[in-house]
């Protein structure tokens, strides 16, 4: 049976019963999602973002070089070292988290999450400086590899997406390497420590550097 002139047919339907399908997904991708997209941020947030970035770098060269030069420093005085990175770090992810209001829900509950762990783990790091150096090590890789799977996860869409990407792999390398590899003395850990330290902050540099760029909110 033919259609009257004033009913529309089941293909004119089918576009526009198909748009609030679509307009679904991509809300949904936008709150699950954990792509850090600079297009849907602020100019504020994307340079609170690269501050971040940069602090967080400045942090990890500085200790990683205090690591590298202090040779005769103590159990103590390294895990205090260590303790105090990840409660910045640990910080600095929570900060982020509940301040970039233009990041996917999913994205600020993994930082403030991934915040919240390191944090508590670089306070035990404070708490217990004169723990075993297998304690010491353990919570070390332990992090190492939380923040380096959370900076793999939480990937950017621009061209800091690729130091990203590097610094999550040199994270769980790193993380496997101490939990894995016999540490058993402290100049091992001192060494693969300030290393990975040093590292990882001049990755985070080129990243403040290059997240945002163009990106218009």
């Amino acid at each position: 049976m033919s259609n009257s002139p004033g009913t529309p047919s089941p293909a004119q339907n089918s576009p526009a019963q198909n748009r609030p399908t679509r307009q679904s997904a991509a809300n949904q991708s936008a709150v699950f999602g954990l792509a850090l997209d600079p297009r849907n941020l602020s100019a504020k947030e994307i340079t609170g973002l690269r501050v971040a970035f940069a602090v967080s770098a400045l942090v990890a060269i500085g200790i990683g070089t205090i690591l590298l030069v202090w040779t005769d420093a103590t159990l103590t005085v390294i895990a205090v070292l260590f303790g105090l990175y990840f409660v910045i770090s640990g910080v600095g992810r929570i900060v982020r988290g509940v301040a970039s209001v233009g990041v996917s829900t999913g994205g600020r509950v993994l930082n403030i999450v991934l915040g919240v762990l390191v944090g508590i783990l670089g306070i035990l790091a404070l708490r217990n400086p004169e723990g075993s150096l297998a304690v010491l090590g353990l919570v070390v890789g332990i992090v190492w590899i939380v923040d380096g799977v959370a900076a793999l996860v939480e990937y950017s869409t621009d061209s800091s997406r690729w130091p990203g990407i590097l610094l999550g792999v040199i994270g769980v390398i790193a993380g496997v390497v101490v939990l894995f590899a016999p540490v058993e003395t402290i100049g091992v850990l001192v060494t693969i420590g300030g290393i990975m330290l040093i590292v990882s902050g001049l990755v985070q540099l080129v990243r403040a550097l290059t997240f945002g760029r163009g990106a218009t909110a």
